[in-house]
């Protein structure tokens, strides 16, 4: 099968986190496959919460490589799934593992040149423009299971106990990692917004009004002055 012709969904990387992105109708119930069910299909209906996953996992660099992994994996073996499992699982369980081998990668050991790579920018970076750009750089920055628990329970909207499965711990564990992560993202959001961050732009207006009104003289200065002079006069 094309698979160029299953490109769109990672066009919606601008739909936001907030909203799950449960599964379609047309993947019936709970994401289970029906029989005879086209591929085509299942990339329409989950399309856009792998892509969140992935997105999630290994940044929006790294995204759509991951992505197009997850469902050419998923395109090999999808004539031997079962019918009545559940799709959505199986994708993400396959997009945790292409995301994971991703993170290894990164994590190698330098190779030397000549001469050192340019700095990492988010000038030119897809997605680091769009309103959820810092929520998606919080989430980056969070560890790997806080992460996992994270995006699959809020992002996507599965419950811990399958979360659990595919991230390899507890159903109790997968909760309080996903709180975790949660309190993670409210105490990064409150550190880069401060109540305080405007008060230098205030003091800056009061000293400004300062020193650009001009002093006025006083009521008891006003009033010795013409006492003065009338005392000099002969």
């Amino acid at each position: 099968m094309n698979m160029s012709r299953s490109r769109t969904p990672p066009r919606s990387a601008a739909a936001g986190p907030s909203a799950a992105a449960g599964p379609s109708a047309a993947a019936g119930p709970c994401g289970a496959a029906g029989p005879g069910m086209p591929f085509q299909r299942v990339v329409e209906a989950h399309g856009v919460a792998v892509l969140r996953v992935c997105r999630a996992l290994v940044g929006p660099v790294d995204a759509d490589d991951a992505w197009s992994e997850t469902f050419l994996a998923a395109l090999r073996t999808y004539p031997e799934l079962p019918p009545g499992r559940n799709i959505e699982a199986w994708l993400v369980t396959i997009a945790q593992r292409k995301c994971i081998d991703m993170l290894r990668a990164r994590g190698r050991g330098p190779v030397p040149v000549a001469e050192p790579p340019p700095a990492r920018s988010s000038v030119g970076i897809p997605g680091a423009a769009d309103e959820f750009a810092p929520l998606w750089h919080a989430l980056g920055d969070l560890p790997l299971v806080q992460r996992q628990a994270v995006v699959y329970h809020h992002l996507i909207g599965m419950p811990y106990a399958e979360a659990a499965t595919i991230i390899g711990n507890s159903a109790a564990a997968a909760r309080r990692a996903g709180a975790d992560g949660v309190a993670a993202l409210r105490r990064a959001f409150a550190d880069r917004t401060p109540d305080t961050q405007h008060a230098p732009h205030t003091q800056h207006a009061a000293d400004t009004r300062r020193t650009s009104s001009p002093r006025r003289p006083t009521a008891a200065a006003g009033s010795r002055a013409p006492h003065t002079n009338g005392g000099d006069k002969p």
